[in-house]
């Protein structure tokens, strides 16, 4: 199995309290969701995160197909980090941490991604063709989302 590895970091203007309860929020996944992913949480996002929390949701990451996606927040350290795995879904891997660091100004997140696609030699033409530059594409939305909400904000725009 291939396991491919993906890091992102990003600065937010923020309180490491604003950050943590926008991030530890599930239901906030929406707002840093690109609409083309069809994202709906069917279950398990009605509460602040805590380690054993079960998320279901509904998704359409390739070529608009929705599919279910079960994922386990594994862990959990207040203001410092938490961990999503995926339980059921498209990947054959998907292990997710999210660090944040208090920093001069705001908070320093980092994301810190590993994913296997199923298939075998299939799943690899799929990620080089399709797959990771669907995952930047996210990841980049996300950025800009988190610009918005934190950065615009702040300045009344």
């Amino acid at each position: 199995m291939k396991i491919y590895k993906k890091e992102y970091d990003q600065f937010v203007p923020g309180t490491i309290d604003e950050v943590w309860d926008f991030f530890s929020n599930p239901q906030n996944l929406n707002e840093i969701t690109p609409k083309s992913m069809s994202f709906e949480i069917i279950s398990g996002a009605t509460k602040p995160m805590y380690p054993g929390m079960i998320i279901r949701y509904k998704i359409a990451p390739f070529l608009g197909i929705k599919m279910n996606w079960v994922t386990e927040i594994s862990q959990v350290v207040q203001d410092k980090l938490f961990v999503d795995e995926q339980r059921f879904g498209p990947y054959k891997l998907w292990h997710h941490q999210h660090h944040f660091k208090e920093v001069e100004g705001g908070v320093q997140m980092k994301d810190l991604l590993h994913y296997a696609i199923p298939l075998g030699p299939i799943g690899r033409i799929a990620n080089a063709v399709y797959v990771e530059n669907q995952i930047d594409h996210i990841f980049e939305y996300r950025t800009e989302q988190i610009d918005r909400l934190f950065v615009r904000e702040k300045m009344g725009a």
